[in-house]
């Protein structure tokens, strides 16, 4: 294997780097998530970022669709919300007298779904099809979404006020799972200073193109994968199965998930190959919320956290011939 990248992957890793550089103009001190929502985008997957109100989510989430340059629309997931307003409806034409399909607010390129643990579990439900279909059903008739098409939900964490567990089914809809938290103390006061000079999502410059994501994802979908790493993957995928603080371990789409995103990280950090350290650098974000463990391991004083170290420090991680 060479580390010797061929055009195609070059660029990616260029545009890559102009769209960091543009997201940091507006999200101060949080490169490791700005990295991690791109990761994913890559990757073709969605993104759920849990965390409390105020810390940067939307601003993330307008700063991408501007470096991205994609159409965006957000919806504040209230309990009113109906699953309509996220998918569509027909209306009455007046003047052909037929059903025309309506847009809903799921029908853009990057869909911003602020606080999805707050709506009804009906309206929850109503993404789905949207997220793992890419398209619509209204009336027996489907709509295909545009391309690329990106859902990045926020949801607060639970226990506030108003709030529901999103199900299984739909957790597994999302890639990754982060969560930003405070900004340090160094970052907090450039983020005053850079509201203070009026520094907004307007700064944003769109620095590639809807064409240039589409074909950034086949990129990736073509970084080598050794039968030694697949076999890495597969073995914490079971560890998780066969944990005795887990009740639900890693499914396959899960396994799924961790090997795309993996491509993506091994193309961003310079290379056209994945080790086992790409399999570990999102691995938590992949696969926590993915777990259902034990209520045994809070008794005992076990975090979820140390629980998925020790399934990492379980397996045995194999050696990469380059």
């Amino acid at each position: 294997m060479v580390n010797e990248l061929n055009a195609e992957q070059k660029k990616v890793l260029a545009f890559s780097q102009s769209v960091i550089n543009e997201v940091r103009k507006v999200v101060i001190g949080k490169d490791d998530i700005i990295v991690k929502v791109l990761l994913s985008i890559l990757a073709g997957g969605h993104i759920l970022i849990e965390d409390i109100p105020g810390v940067g989510k939307t601003t993330l989430a307008i700063a991408l669709s501007k470096a991205l340059s994609l159409d965006y629309k957000r919806m504040q997931f209230t309990p009113d919300v109906l699953p309509s307003d996220v998918t569509g409806f027909s209306v009455l034409d007046k003047d052909t007298h037929e059903f025309r399909y309506k847009e809903g607010a799921a029908m853009t390129n990057l869909f911003l779904a602020d606080e999805i643990n707050r709506t009804s579990s009906k309206t929850q439900s109503a993404l789905l099809e949207v997220m793992e279909e890419g398209r619509v059903t209204v009336d027996g008739v489907a709509h295909k979404v545009p391309d690329p098409y990106i859902v990045i939900a926020t949801q607060n964490p639970m226990g506030s006020i108003g709030t529901q567990n999103l199900p299984e089914s739909q957790l597994d809809r999302f890639l990754v799972r982060l969560t930003m938290g405070y900004p340090s103390f160094e970052s907090e006061i450039n983020m005053l200073k850079s509201k203070n000079t009026n520094v907004s999502t307007d700064a944003v410059n769109g620095v590639v193109t809807k064409t240039d994501i589409i074909q950034a994802k086949k990129t990736v979908d073509d970084i080598y994968v050794s039968d030694e790493v697949l076999g890495y993957i597969a073995s914490l995928s079971n560890a998780t199965r066969n944990n005795n603080y887990i009740k639900l371990g890693l499914s396959p789409r899960g396994s799924i998930a961790l090997l795309k995103i993996c491509k993506a990280t091994a193309l961003l950090k310079g290379r056209d190959y994945v080790i086992p350290d790409d399999v570990l650098y999102c691995f938590e974000d992949v696969v926590m919320h993915r777990l259902v463990f034990e209520s045994k391991a809070k008794l005992n004083g076990l975090t979820h956290a140390q629980i998925l170290q020790s399934v990492i420090s379980g397996v045995q991680v194999p050696r990469i011939n380059r």
